[in-house]
């Protein structure tokens, strides 16, 4: 059994999202305890969502799903670390392989990469 400490942090622990092939960091997202659960028995990265205030498996409705390859814990458990494999080459709800695609220099913000898709074709908001 894993233990995980959900109540320290408000029953959300950050979950940070790696190329399990690479190490680039994709994104940064947060679990409850379903979704950590949910992950463990699909495979998939699932999440919980706070704008939605619900379960979210990655890729769910764009197809740019996220198969777990490895989970890390860290030593407080209460934060986890999750390689993955990245299908469909975006991690970024705004189009980008990662979250991180911006960079400050010189006081700005510049863009480091294209976009893979165009978010408003994908979620058609």
């Amino acid at each position: 059994m894993i233990n995980l400490d959900f109540k320290k942090t408000g029953g959300l622990i950050p979950a940070i999202v790696q190329d399990y092939q690479t190490g680039e960091v994709l994104m940064l997202a947060y679990m409850n305890e379903p979704a950590f659960h949910a992950t463990l028995s699909t495979g998939n990265a699932t999440y919980y969502s706070r704008s939605r205030q619900e379960l979210w498996i990655k890729g769910g409705t764009s197809g740019n799903f996220q198969h777990v390859k490895e989970i890390r814990i860290d030593c407080d458990h209460d934060t986890v670390l999750l390689k993955v494999k990245q299908i469909g080459g975006a991690a970024c709800h705004t189009g980008y392989r990662s979250c991180f695609h911006k960079i400050v220099k010189d006081a700005s913000l510049q863009i480091l990469d294209k976009p893979v898709f165009n978010p408003e074709e994908v979620y058609r908001k």
